[in-house]
């Protein structure tokens, strides 16, 4: 069974890039709608947006999808991958500008509001997409790969010289609201000599220590330090997971990624639909559907804690 929102719920908060004051409303959507942005200030062309593979036009810093008539969104991963991890299949988000609002650079905002609003079922049947047989794509040292698994698994590696992150590695199912627990608060990283260049050329304006984890060589400059200590490769595998609901559903899979990203990502669902063979998409049955991220999650007796 498919779920939506029970009732609305609005985001307040500046985009990173452009650092402009930005709203966002994430409503209820009828089965079989998936999820789709609406850009309510623009009157002048269509503004509906699927969140899909196929409308990713750019995805070098973060992930941007644009409709056929030029308008976009970007920095779509933080509140796709809380749509995932909290079980959304349906929603309808309007937004008031061309970038989602980066608020603490971590999915544990929107997943707050999202468990707050509460899910409902809304009928027709949840379908996943099964991978069939590995399927890789490579670029440089960079590499990822979906692979047959009886569940979502999330398996990211990373390696950057600033002592800060080095190398990290993590591997996690992502059932049994496994997102909630894991990886929902680990925020966006940066060095800090790589903000200072992306300012200088227009972009990070809203980017602060506050919803970012700034490293310079061994130290962590922003505020309160890390959340996590391996909070780096946590939030890639957030992004991940975000990045990869735009395949138009929950996956059975296993992800494995080596310094991947959101182009990398995107590049292997691309790969996944244009191979004969490497997928199906299956109906889930009630005991399927229950390993799937985010099932369970708003349900008020669950992560009471979080």
């Amino acid at each position: 069974m498919q779920t939506s929102l029970a009732k609305p719920v609005s985001f307040d908060g500046v985009g990173l890039h452009k650092g402009q004051p930005v709203r966002m409303r994430l409503l209820p959507a009828p089965a079989d709608h998936g999820i789709v942005f609406n850009r309510v200030d623009v009157t002048d062309r269509n503004g509906l947006i699927a969140a899909r593979w196929d409308n990713v036009t750019n995805a070098r810093l973060c992930t941007l999808i644009e409709n056929e008539d030029g308008i976009t969104v970007s920095t779509i991963e933080h509140i796709m991958a809380a749509l995932a991890g909290c079980g959304v299949h349906n929603a309808l988000i309007e937004i008031d500008g061309p970038e989602v609002p980066i608020l603490d650079g971590s999915s544990a905002p929107f997943v707050k509001g999202i468990r707050a609003a509460g899910l409902v079922e809304v009928g027709g049947q949840l379908r996943a997409l099964r991978i069939l047989r590995p399927v890789e794509v490579t670029e440089g040292e960079a590499w990822a790969r979906l692979e047959p698994n009886r569940t979502l698994e999330i398996d990211f590696s990373i390696d950057f010289t600033d002592k800060a992150i080095g190398h990290q590695h993590k591997r996690l199912g992502m059932s049994n609201g496994a997102f909630v627990r894991e990886l929902m608060d680990s925020r966006t990283f940066c060095r800090r000599a790589d903000v200072e260049m992306m300012q200088k050329n227009g972009l990070a304006l809203g980017g602060t220590y506050d919803n970012a984890v700034v490293i310079d060589g061994d130290k962590v400059l922003s505020p309160g330090g890390l959340r996590h200590k391996d909070e780096a490769v946590r939030h890639k595998m957030l992004d991940a997971l975000g990045d990869l609901l735009l395949a138009g559903g929950p996956i059975l899979g296993r992800y494995v990624g080596n310094r991947s990203g959101h182009a990398m990502t995107n590049k292997l669902l691309r790969a996944v639909f244009a191979t004969p063979g490497a997928y199906e998409w299956v109906v889930l049955d009630s005991e399927a559907a229950d390993a799937t991220p985010g099932a369970g999650v708003c349900m008020p007796h669950l992560f009471a804690a979080q």
